[in-house]
């Protein structure tokens, strides 16, 4: 599933050709893909004439902000969750829809957004109030607009597993195994460790740790294991640099023991015995 870089880097690839651009209509292909809304033809009225004024992340989700429009005279927002396969690029509204393009959004400027999913595991949704939805509502904040020290004092006392909090969207936004992984091994800290047991100099250290990958894996695109791609077509980089992500039974980077597989959470996690130990 794309996590916070991916998102993030799709969300900033898409922007120069969404925003300012009219929506004109759009097209489900799959119904499944709309979320929580009586019919198509809700979502289409909903979009039509609205102006796109920003594509923004929050947590895993693309954000689209649309403007107020005569008949629709508030402002609404089109989100789309990715889950396990999605993916979004803008092209040629007449091109023919590609194999497993489940929603298309037309625009002005005779483009359109195209969101594919094999698995059918994504959807969008037409929301006007975000924090109306109680998903969004309840998520965590953004770990890169938060100081290490006031995340780190968002686990409390709580017993269970680091990894278990790191993933869960209430405690912290957009983290999911890749970078929980990452970030835990490059703050010494098993993931099945407890929370409580973690004293707040390395709790700290963890979510400073975490702010530093997080930042290099925007950098480089995000991470492509399988499905995701750029808006562009293109592979992420980070997965070159992973020092244990799928890595169980390889050397560890830094001591050479073979990394040990676990699982937390119900993920399957990565890490070192030794430096991690």
């Amino acid at each position: 599933m794309p996590e916070l870089p991916e998102v993030e880097t799709i969300a900033r690839g898409l922007a120069p050709g969404l925003v300012g651009r009219t929506v004109l209509d759009a097209r489900f292909l799959c119904p499944t893909v709309l979320a929580d809304c009586p019919s198509p033809d809700v979502f289409r009225a909903g979009i039509a004439g609205r102006r796109i004024d920003a594509v923004r992340r929050r947590a895993k989700l693309l954000v689209i902000d649309l403007a107020p429009a005569p008949g629709n005279d508030y402002p609404a927002h089109v989100a789309v969750h990715l889950k396990m396969t999605g993916r979004l690029w803008i092209a040629q509204a007449a091109a023919e829809p590609p194999k497993h393009v489940r929603f298309q959004l037309f625009l002005d400027d005779g483009h359109a957004l195209f969101f594919q999913d094999q698995r059918r595991f994504g959807n969008c949704r037409l929301v006007a109030d975000l924090m109306s939805w109680p998903f969004f509502a309840a998520l965590g904040p953004e770990p890169l607009e938060s100081d290490p020290k006031a995340l780190a004092a968002r686990l409390g006392k709580k017993t269970a597993r680091i990894k278990a909090l790191l993933l869960d969207q209430t405690v912290v936004a957009g983290v999911g195994n890749i970078y929980a992984d990452e970030s835990l091994f490059a703050a010494g800290i098993r993931p099945d460790a407890r929370a409580c047991d973690i004293s707040p100099a390395r709790r700290k250290k963890l979510f400073a740790a975490l702010q530093k990958i997080l930042a290099r894996a925007i950098a480089a695109g995000g991470s492509t294991i399988r499905d995701y791609r750029t808006p562009e077509g293109l592979e992420g980089g980070f997965q070159n640099d992973f020092s244990v992500y799928g890595r169980g039974g390889q050397p560890c980077p830094r001591c050479g023991l073979p990394l040990s597989v676990t699982k937390v959470a119900g993920r399957t996690s990565t890490f070192c015995p030794g430096c991690q130990g």
